[in-house]
């Protein structure tokens, strides 16, 4: 009796031990998150998609249209692809990164790209130029999106100063404000902090009369819009909160409304987590469980927003049965094209 108490005793020290190990040498030191309340409205509209490229495309996470009509987008690959007007394919430019991610046409000709490796690039028939690769320096790591002003001004966001793109999900868990917004002024070659503090920045876009920009906090759920002209001109304010999902990128439509991408970021059955630090910094030491928290290869979900924040119109595939993880929705030509990180194809859904 006396050796099978000694074994109990020797099993919960060891048990105590390893769980303390963990919390104490875990990756993130967490604070709680509160989700957005579930939501009954949806629908299996993205379910219509066609399917572009498929088999050709590894999670073009962005798309852009140029003036010719020729969208481009980046895969985990590395390669910047285009598809012409004609519907055949290019393998354009090889940039030799897997964490390129968001992409914009520029004013002068040639693509803006975030790599979060390099920084922000621009891609021309001529080749790849680093325009943007430390701020104070320091180095950036995790440009996540960018859109070009008519000045040349390029707005782009940082999604995580902490964590890199592999560790994404440790931001999310860690649940504190790693983001940043910067910009990269062509005329001085100088990159400038514009918002600090940020919960994941992610997906960032210009109003129509360029008098303002929305940028994406994800895990925050929300979008904020900071005043570039008028009385207003340096001012932060929220544009839509309490959003059904974590905001991705979001473009500009040409009705001066705004198409947002939605990425569920915790699957139904572990919602609990964020109630919990002690769960939160047990489940960062084991990639499993993070990849059972993580839910955003469950759903696809894509809402329309108008310029006064409210929500016009939402497109789902509740169950990922054809799509899944959007994270971008473009639209052009009476028609939304659709990338995703979990998809070998980007989507095209006629908007008539």
């Amino acid at each position: 009796m006396a050796l099978f108490k000694s074994c109990w005793v020797i099993l919960l020290g060891f048990l105590i031990a390893s769980v303390l190990q963990i919390i104490f040498f875990s990756p993130i030191s967490p604070d709680l998150l509160e989700l957005p309340p579930a939501t009954s409205t949806s629908n299996n509209q993205l379910q219509r998609v066609t399917k572009l490229g498929e088999g050709l495309l590894n999670g073009p996470e962005d798309v852009a249209v140029d003036e010719n009509g020729t969208l481009y987008t980046v895969t985990r690959d590395g390669w910047m692809r285009r598809l012409h007007r004609n519907g055949s394919w290019e393998d354009w430019k090889k940039l030799h990164g897997q964490t390129l991610l968001g992409i914009t046409t520029s004013r002068g000709g040639g693509l803006i790209v975030c790599d979060c490796d390099k920084g922000l690039l621009k891609v021309t028939e001529d080749g790849v130029t680093v325009l943007a690769s430390h701020l104070a320096g320091s180095e950036i790591r995790f440009a996540d999106d960018v859109i070009e002003a008519s000045d040349g001004s390029l707005y782009f966001s940082v999604a995580s100063t902490k964590f890199q793109p592999s560790k994404w999900y440790l931001d999310v868990l860690e649940a504190k404000p790693h983001g940043q917004l910067l910009k990269y002024d062509p005329s001085k070659e100088e990159t400038s902090i514009v918002l600090d503090g940020l919960c994941f920045a992610n997906g960032v876009a210009l109003s129509k009369e360029e008098d303002y920009l929305v940028v994406c906090e994800s895990w925050r759920f929300r979008c904020l819009k900071y005043w570039l002209k008028g009385e207003t001109k340096g001012q932060t304010e929220i544009f839509i909160d309490n959003l059904p999902g974590g905001p991705d990128n979001i473009n500009l439509a040409p009705d001066g409304s705004f198409w947002i991408a939605l990425v569920q970021l915790t699957s139904e059955k572990m919602k609990f987590l964020h109630t919990s630090k002690v769960l939160k910094q047990i489940v960062a030491n084991f990639p499993k469980l993070i990849e059972l928290a993580n839910g955003a290869t469950k759903k696809a979900t894509v809402i329309n927003v108008a310029a006064d924040g409210n929500i016009i119109k939402r497109f789902d595939d509740p169950d990922g049965t054809v799509i899944s993880f959007v994270t971008t929705a473009l639209e052009f030509e009476d028609h939304l094209y659709l990338g995703s990180l979990s998809s070998d194809f980007i989507g095209k859904l006629s908007l008539k």
